[in-house]
């Protein structure tokens, strides 16, 4: 039996409130006793949420997991490089989701998320290139006006 990671595009989907209700209510509930699939559940939800807060505290969570739970790593991998992408730590989100692809070449999950990794920094890339040439033009535009204003006097 194997366990089946959902797509990428699933965390674009948040829970109801109600149903990360329910996770919340189970991780509070067993407090400092709290179980690792209690945990996991819970931090599954909060990757899955729209709210940068709660996304982060699904990451923390995570990150945990994978340091103290070695059976869970494969999982936490996954959502961690999905968590981070969620936050805008492409770097981070990329060296999770690369290190799912090393053991787990085929995974089409890890790799709908290289995907999405590569559009988004490309894009980012792209957008950082254009401020930048903007920045230059306008810098340009007021240094020949300087230029020109002290070579009148």
């Amino acid at each position: 039996m194997s366990f089946q990671l959902p797509d990428a595009v699933d965390a674009e989907s948040p829970l109801k409130p109600e149903e990360l209700q329910v996770l919340r209510s189970q991780y509070e509930k067993e407090g400092e006793y709290v179980g690792v699939q209690t945990k996991f559940n819970y931090a599954w939800g909060l990757i899955k949420s729209s709210q940068r807060n709660e996304q982060q505290e699904g990451v923390r969570l995570l990150s945990e997991i994978f340091r103290n739970s070695p059976e869970r790593r494969r999982e936490c991998l996954y959502y961690l490089g999905l968590g981070n992408f969620k936050l805008g730590n492409y770097a981070e989100a990329r060296r999770y989701n690369d290190l799912l692809l090393d053991h787990e070449p085929a995974n089409l999950q890890a790799g709908s998320l290289r995907g999405l990794i590569d559009d988004k920094v490309a894009k980012e890339g792209l957008m950082g290139v254009a401020i930048l040439s903007g920045v230059a033009i306008a810098a340009g535009v007021v240094g020949g006006m300087l230029f020109k204003g002290a070579r009148r006097r």
